[in-house]
């Protein structure tokens, strides 16, 4: 069978597989078909001694990783956290939430300043939400994280 591939032309042939019907019948798709084995199998790929710049190394062998004696350092006393009220997490929360809706807000308005066609540094222009968050906007603002805008 002739072939090209990228303008370059060869002969292929395909390896012939040797198979027995069984038995067994099936259907696929509303067509009946015969189920076959193959009669020998596959030979595997012999071991090969090859370089890649410089670095010599063998094909179709697993390679073992070396073993080495990792030195247990002494261990210093544990950093104690410190343990944040649950007003704090709350206000970290809160925080984190209201930059990420800026950040979405700030996104929209870049994309719908491409499309009016306004210059590129009227989009980077980060004034433009002013710390303030429409009400409406948090009305209907989806909490999950899958939430496309």
């Amino acid at each position: 069978m002739k072939l090209t591939y990228r303008g370059v032309s060869y002969d292929y042939t395909p390896p012939v597989v040797e198979s027995n019907l069984t038995d067994e019948a099936g259907k696929f798709r509303g067509v009946d078909i015969r189920f076959r084995t193959v009669k020998k199998a596959a030979v595997q790929q012999p071991t090969l001694d090859l370089v890649y710049r410089g670095v010599a190394y063998q094909s179709g062998t697993p390679e073992v990783a070396p073993v080495v004696e990792v030195a247990t350092p002494a261990m210093a006393a544990p950093a104690v956290a410190t343990a944040l009220s649950t007003e704090d997490k709350a206000r970290m929360s809160m925080m984190n939430r209201h930059r990420s809706v800026k950040q979405r807000q700030q996104s929209m308005l870049g994309r719908l300043a491409v499309e009016a066609g306004l210059p590129a540094e009227a989009a980077q222009y980060w004034n433009h939400i002013q710390g303030k968050v429409h009400p409406s906007f948090w009305a209907t603002y989806s909490r999950s994280g899958a939430a496309a805008s």
